[in-house]
């Protein structure tokens, strides 16, 4: 395999640690040039968002196929939510899927939230992780309807404070965003494309951060 790094003057762990802190941290780009900087690396913004763009797909690959090939995830129980998000200016509904223990799936993105949304959603989903034994999920009605077209609508649970494990696996992207940290997406399939990074890069940040830092 072609090493990714070759062209590349700077170290690979010092690449790696800069797309993890602006991934893992509340961080603008700005922000990751000012710790690297105190720390004697003379980056520039612009650097670390190229290394982003670059690399960003790469090492989430990297993790997912380690994750699926160890098994680094539970079908034991399912949370599923959803949460409004704005792309160019128009709404759009992000959908996650996170195990019991609050270790991230899946995201999509998609422009509806009815029924053939959540089921394509639910079957990119299970399509990589198998069937789980109990799928916990707000009221949302379109979560019943594709349950029911998948056949097994008897896993589903709803409860006031069931789905507070994905309800709170949103806030690293939400406060980002609030923050105006997010960079502009443009379409859905970008939009997809950047979640589905960020998300699974986010998972193993703690533990790559240790070894680096």
């Amino acid at each position: 395999m072609r090493n990714p790094f070759r062209y590349f003057k700077t170290s690979p762990e010092i690449i790696r640690l800069a797309v993890m802190m602006y991934i893992r941290f509340p961080l603008s780009l700005r922000n990751v040039e000012d710790l690297l900087h105190e720390r004697g690396i003379d980056i520039t913004h612009e650097t670390v968002r190229f290394w982003w763009n670059r690399f960003g797909p790469l090492f989430a690959k990297s993790i997912r196929k380690r994750r699926v090939e160890l098994r680094h995830y539970s079908n034991w129980t399912w949370h599923l939510d959803e949460v409004f998000v704005k792309i160019n200016g128009e709404l759009y509904y992000l959908w996650r899927a996170v195990d019991h223990e609050g270790e991230v799936l899946e995201a999509y993105v998609t422009k509806r939230r009815d029924r053939k949304a959540a089921l394509r959603f639910l079957r990119k989903t299970m399509k990589r992780y198998g069937n789980p034994d109990v799928v916990v999920t707000d009221r949302l009605r379109s979560y019943r309807a594709a349950m029911y077209v998948i056949g097994n609508p008897g896993r589903q649970e709803t409860g006031r404070w069931l789905n507070n494990r994905a309800e709170n696996s949103h806030q690293p992207f939400s406060v980002k965003k609030k923050r105006g940290h997010v960079p502009f997406i443009g379409t859905s399939t970008r939009g997809n494309r950047y979640v589905s990074r960020f998300f699974r890069l986010i998972v193993s940040v703690p533990i790559i951060l240790q070894t680096l830092l």
